[in-house]
């Protein structure tokens, strides 16, 4: 499904209470969220760690969001980043917006170098988009069957995860 006039761009300063109150809306009613993923989203801000970090912009207003951070692999293998979290307004979700901002966000990846992406998610969601269980490759504390990796270059790393320390934050 194709929304008309949805517009997929950088985020800006002024767009970071939008993005606060979208994140927020996104996940509260998602049983499996511990609710902290807007803090997430300013902590990765402050630490300058959103390396990639897209707006949804319908009508001039936001109603979706997606940040990328970079993480670090235990075999030393850089160019790797996080993606998450991802979040549409609750009721903008199922009509195609996370897809594009998933596609996009892969897209300027790609563009950037990077050599791949990772992700703890839903799977029947995220293998539509080539994310798959990487054997060999671990989030410590994380069940394998909700960790996905996407290589770009071909290359899947070994050993484990980390994702930036924002990922932590439980508050402001």
């Amino acid at each position: 499904m194709t929304i008309p006039n949805l517009l997929i761009r950088d985020e800006t300063q002024a767009d970071a209470a939008a993005i606060s109150d979208v994140t927020i809306a996104a996940f509260e009613t998602l049983e499996i969220s511990s609710h902290t993923e807007q803090f997430i989203v300013t902590a990765l801000r402050r630490a300058g760690a959103l390396s990639l970090s897209l707006v949804a912009e319908l009508d001039g207003r936001v109603v979706g969001h997606i940040a990328f951070s970079p993480v670090t692999m235990s075999d030393g293998t850089s160019g790797w980043y996080g993606l998450g979290p991802v979040s549409v307004l609750p009721e903008l979700q199922r009509a195609g917006i996370g897809k594009a901002l998933i596609r996009a966000g892969l897209a300027r990846l790609k563009e950037m170098g990077a050599r791949g992406c990772c992700l703890v998610g839903h799977p029947d969601y995220y293998r539509k988009f080539g994310f798959e269980n990487a054997d060999g490759l671990a989030l410590e504390g994380v069940p394998p069957e909700v960790f996905f990796a996407l290589s770009f270059d071909g290359h899947i790393p070994q050993g484990t995860v980390t994702f930036h320390e924002g990922f932590a934050a439980a508050g402001e």
